[in-house]
């Protein structure tokens, strides 16, 4: 199980699906662990009575069908889904309408044009569970609005284990993830292939006087300025680092060169 963790750590997000595929089939007894420790690219669906767009993945699939967050239903129809209490789904219900807008008002609209989903349900002991997921397609064909790759995408993955604590108080136990991948292929910037993952973890117990909600926002909003100022920093800026001393151009050209890499984040 570590080696197959270790592999799953090195293969590009683009080929983890396929790898993790090949994983179960060698691996049948830890399918359990691998399905939910593995990270895997995120799919999207239209949910045909909202007329909107939502996420599959592992926190809303019940045997072969998808929950969607807007209409409350599976897709394909699943007569015994599992669905979270009328509290619990009045928060989904928010939670989801506050997190369209922080796609388009987050900083320097990173996210716009992408595509939102949040699922919550209870958990096992005591208190929730909540999953916030973003994808983000900025492929050429894509729908979003800064569609510069011939193939590129986003994906964020932020599950929040919510715990109650004496004196008003709760504890939120963060663990996001974000899979990178980008691929340009044209005159200015050659063929080039850039992805990877990254993942970190944050605790902490709040008051929860100002809501659950607003609590696990604030935390996760934190957390994705962390990730894309590591990912700008490991990623971004090594790869300028690697061209330039490799094949050190002159300097229109080398500034030309960076700006491209720059500009072309999903």
């Amino acid at each position: 199980m570590e080696a197959a963790m270790g592999l799953m750590r090195r293969i590009p997000p683009k080929h983890s699906e396929a790898a993790l595929t090949a994983l179960l089939s060698l691996l049948p007894h830890h399918s359990a662990d691998l399905l939910s420790q593995v990270d895997q690219p995120l799919q999207v669906l239209c949910d045909v009575d909202s007329g909107k767009q939502f996420i599959l993945c592992e926190y809303n699939r019940d045997a072969d069908s998808y929950r969607s967050p807007w209409s409350n239903k599976y897709h394909p129809p699943l007569d015994d889904g599992l669905y979270p209490s009328q509290e619990l789904r009045k928060l989904e219900v928010d939670a989801n309408d506050v997190f369209m807008v922080y796609l388009d008002q987050s900083i320097n609209r990173y996210y716009e044009g992408g595509t939102s989903s949040v699922y919550i349900w209870e958990h096992e002991d005591e208190g929730f569970i909540a999953c916030f997921l973003i994808k983000k397609d900025g492929s050429r064909t894509a729908d979003g609005r800064r569609g510069y790759l011939e193939e590129g995408s986003w994906e964020a993955i932020h599950v929040i284990e919510v715990v109650p604590l004496e004196e008003a108080t709760a504890r939120y136990c963060l663990t996001s993830s974000v899979m990178l991948s980008l691929t340009t292929n044209d005159e200015s910037s050659g063929n080039f292939n850039l992805s990877g993952s990254i993942r970190r973890q944050m605790n902490m117990d709040l008051p929860v006087a100002a809501g659950h909600l607003c609590n696990m926002g604030r935390m996760i909003e934190e957390m994705e300025s962390k990730l894309r100022y590591s990912l700008d920093q490991v990623y971004f800026g090594k790869t300028k680092e690697m061209v330039c001393t490799l094949r050190p151009p002159s300097e229109p050209v080398q500034t030309r060169l960076l700006e491209l890499i720059s500009k072309r984040r999903p």
